[in-house]
C-alpha cells in the first residue's frame, strides 16, 4: 500500500482557497478515483472534490467548515498500488511522511516575507511583528489564518529583551525597559447578551466577507451614477414579453436588455473591461459579464460568456440556465470562470440606488436598479416616464471619471433608443 494526499484543488481562475462544507466520506471508506469525496464552497463556486486516486480513506485533516489555501492537505488516503505492506510499516511511512513535512516547513523560507495584502492589513491593524510570526503556507509564508489564529488567542508575539550590557545610567534603564516588554492587547471582539443569537460565519458567508475585505482592502474605490429615460424599452418589452414566454418557454426580463446595452458599452469602451495587475493593466479581449444570482442566504456570481456576441433572446436564455443551476446547486467551475466586469439587477429587491463593491479584480461593477414611474419635463410639461438609475463603482487606479462619464453616456443613449424599431430580440 502507498499513502497519498489530497490537497485543495483550484476551482478557478482567482481563486485562493477554499470551505469545506461538507465531506462525502469518511475515515476507513473505500473510494474509487474520480468519486466525490468533499464539498467545497469559494467565492466563486460550490463544486465537489473528486478522488485522485482509488483507495481508502486514512485520515480526513481539514474538518468540516475550515477554509483551506489551495494546495494545502485536506485528507490522507491509502492507495492499493503496488505490494501490499503491513500495518505497522504504512504508520511508519506515516510518521516518516509528517517528519519529513515538518522537516521541509522549517527549512523552506522561501515565501516567508511574501506577505499578502490581507496578511499586510491585519498584522499592522493588530500591531503584529510579521518577522516574529511563523508562517504555515507553503516556503514558510504566513497565512490569514496564521494572523487569524494570533488575534483570536490573543498571544501577539514580540522580540526577546536584549541582555547585553548597557551604559545608561540605571535610572533610565528601568524608565527605558517597560517600553520595550511592554504587551500589546488582544483586540477585544463584541460579546453577545441574554436574548442575542449567534450564528457563527462559515461557509459562502465567510468567504463572501473574505472577498469584500480583499476588495475594498487593495481596491480604491469610486463611484457615478445616471439616469435613463427606458419608457420605450418598457413598453415594447411588455408588449412582447408574453408571446416571448410562450415560444422560448422563459422570461424576457428587462435586465438581458441592460446586459446587452452594457455588453455594447464594453466593446466601445474596452477600458472598463480591465484588471489590475501590479506593474500594468491588462485589457481584456473577451467580455464576459458576472451576474449574481442569489440562492436563500447564498450568493453566486456565474459568468455570461462572450455577451457581446449574444442576441437579448440568446442572453434571456443564458440568464433563465444560470440562475436554475444556482438554485439547483449544479453550477460548476466552468460557470464562474473568466468574468471581466459585473452587472448586478439590485433593482430586484426594489433598490433604486447602491454602491456596489467591486468583483475583485475586476476594474467596475454596474448597479442596475429599479424602474420607477416618475414626472418628467418633456417640452416644458410633466409627463409620467419610466426612469432607471445605473450605478457604476470603479477602481480609480485604472478608471477615471471621464472614461467612465463616456461609457454611461453611451449605455444611457442604447438603452433610452432601445424600442421596436430598432432592437433585434432574436
Amino acid at each position: 500500500m502507498a499513502l497519498e494526499k489530497i490537497t485543495m484543488p483550484q476551482l478557478g481562475e482567482s481563486v485562493t482557497e477554499g470551505t469545506i462544507s461538507s465531506w462525502l466520506v469518511k475515515e476507513g471508506d473505500h473510494i474509487n478515483k474520480y468519486d466525490p469525496i468533499a464539498e467545497v464552497m469559494t467565492d466563486k463556486v460550490n463544486a465537489e472534490v473528486p478522488s485522485s486516486f482509488t483507495g481508502t480513506i486514512k485520515e480526513i485533516v481539514t474538518g468540516e467548515g475550515e477554509t483551506v489555501a489551495v494546495g494545502e492537505l485536506i485528507c490522507y488516503i491509502e492507495t492499493e498500488a503496488g505490494a501490499a505492506n503491513e500495518s505497522n510499516e504504512a504508520e511508519k511511512d506515516v510518521t516518516k511522511e509528517a517528519s519529513t513535512s515538518t522537516t521541509e516547513v522549517a527549512l523552506d523560507q522561501s515565501m516567508k516575507k511574501r506577505y499578502s495584502p490581507a496578511v499586510l492589513r491585519m498584522a499592522q491593524e493588530n500591531n503584529i511583528d510579521l518577522e516574529l510570526v511563523t508562517g504555515t503556507g507553503r516556503g514558510g509564508r504566513i497565512t490569514r489564518k496564521d494572523i487569524e489564529k494570533i488575534i483570536a488567542t490573543g498571544d501577539i508575539p514580540s522580540a526577546p529583551v536584549s541582555e547585553s550590557v548597557n551604559t545608561q545610567a540605571p535610572k533610565e534603564k528601568e524608565e527605558a525597559q517597560p517600553q520595550s516588554t511592554a504587551s500589546v492587547p488582544p483586540v477585544s471582539q463584541p460579546t453577545s447578551q441574554v436574548g442575542d443569537i449567534e450564528i457563527p460565519v462559515t461557509g459562502v458567508r465567510k468567504v463572501i466577507a473574505q472577498n469584500m475585505v480583499r476588495s475594498k482592502t487593495e481596491i480604491p474605490h469610486a463611484w457615478m451614477m445616471v439616469e435613463v429615460d427606458v419608457t420605450d424599452l418598457v413598453s415594447y418589452r411588455n408588449k412582447i414579453k408574453s408571446e416571448f414566454k410562450q415560444n422560448e418557454g422563459y422570461n424576457l426580463t428587462y435586465f438581458a436588455f441592460f446586459v446587452k446595452a452594457v455588453a455594447q458599452g464594453l466593446k466601445k469602451f474596452p477600458q472598463l473591461n480591465s484588471t489590475w495587475a501590479g506593474d500594468k493593466i491588462i485589457q481584456r479581449k473577451d467580455i464576459n459579464l458576472s451576474i449574481a444570482v442569489a440562492k436563500d442566504q447564498e450568493l453566486f456570481v456565474p459568468v455570461i460568456k462572450h455577451a457581446d456576441e449574444k442576441s437579448i433572446k440568446g442572453i434571456a436564455r443564458e440568464i433563465n440556465e444560470l440562475a436554475q443551476k444556482a438554485r439547483t446547486n449544479k453550477l460548476t467551475a466552468g460557470d464562474m470562470k473568466g468574468g471581466t466586469f459585473t452587472v448586478n439587477n439590485t433593482g430586484s429587491f426594489g433598490s433604486v440606488q447602491s454602491m456596489g463593491v467591486i468583483n475583485h479584480p475586476q476594474a467596475a461593477i454596474l448597479q442596475v436598479e429599479s424602474i420607477v414611474k416618475k414626472p418628467v419635463i418633456i417640452n416644458n410639461m410633466f409627463a409620467a416616464r419610466d426612469m432607471v438609475n445605473l450605478c457604476l463603482s470603479l477602481d480609480h487606479r485604472i478608471l477615471d471619471g471621464l472614461i467612465c462619464g463616456q461609457f454611461l453616456a453611451y449605455v444611457k443613449e442604447t438603452l433610452e433608443n432601445m424600442n421596436e424599431n430598432t432592437v433585434q430580440v432574436y
